[in-house]
């Protein structure tokens, strides 16, 4: 249980929870007492997820296969979605990237990019927004955006696009919901400490990013969950309609 916050007899949803930020906000949630349930794209991550969640004892967390570039898997997915009973806090964390400058881009990427970062937690929201104005207290939704939704860097058009369509996307909606007390924010996270970045990248160049920014260091994954953790908790009653940037002050120099 999280001493900070409280989210015993909560639901929540986490798209792509089986790794990286995802997995920590799902570890994040659980330790505060939410009854947790994560989206992977695989039956592989699902079952290694399983497997991490047994090994630290963490029980009742539903996994459902979603893959979100799929239309079939997506629209079955918010069938199951829109019928849940309740639902108290949503965060649309599922994301892909593939890094290419302008003539190099494949359209083939170009539609995957635009259906899981920008079409697929359009279409979750407008399923579960119905499902949270049930709720005496509203609801909770965070989208997981990126620096690069506010600043440029080269072969990251696409991606950026897209998660500055889901950051504005989170403002308007956030009017729209505003009568259901459901409060709607995003996060855009800076470089964090993921498996991924791990495997990617060399000790030298995870140092070199460090250097970069402000803080000296890249952010561990934990650092984001505690953040949305606030966004969707009882802690927050004003914040709405507003994109967190949480990147040790690395867009700002």
């Amino acid at each position: 249980m999280s001493s900070t916050y409280d989210f015993t007899g909560k639901t929540v949803l986490v798209t792509g929870g089986t790794r990286g930020i995802g997995a920590a906000l799902v570890r994040a949630f659980h330790r505060a007492g939410a009854g947790v349930i994560l989206t992977g794209t695989s039956a592989e991550g699902i079952r290694r997820a399983q497997e991490s969640h047994r090994a630290e004892g963490m029980r009742g967390i539903e996994c459902w296969p979603a893959d979100f570039g799929d239309p079939g898997s997506l629209d079955a997915f918010l069938d199951r979605a829109a019928g849940l009973p309740s639902l108290d806090a949503c965060v649309n964390n599922a994301g892909i990237n593939r890094n290419n400058p302008l003539p190099q881009i494949q359209r083939a990427d170009l539609d995957r990019i635009l259906q899981v970062n920008l079409r697929a937690p359009m279409l979750i929201c407008q399923a579960l927004g119905p499902v949270m104005a049930r709720n005496p207290g509203g609801g909770r939704i965070v989208n997981i955006c990126s620096i690069w939704s506010l600043i440029a860097k080269h072969g990251r058009s696409v991606y950026g696009t897209t998660k500055a369509g889901l950051a504005s996307f989170t403002r308007h909606i956030a009017v729209d919901l505003a009568p259901h007390g459901i409060l709607v924010n995003s996060l855009s996270p800076g470089f964090t400490l993921t498996e991924l970045t791990e495997s990617m990248l060399t000790p030298e160049e995870i140092a070199a990013l460090a250097a970069q920014v402000p803080l000296g260091r890249i952010a561990d994954p934990m650092e984001m969950a505690q953040a949305v953790l606030f966004l969707c908790s009882d802690l927050n009653t004003f914040i709405t309609g507003q994109n967190i940037v949480v990147d040790g002050g690395f867009t700002i120099v």
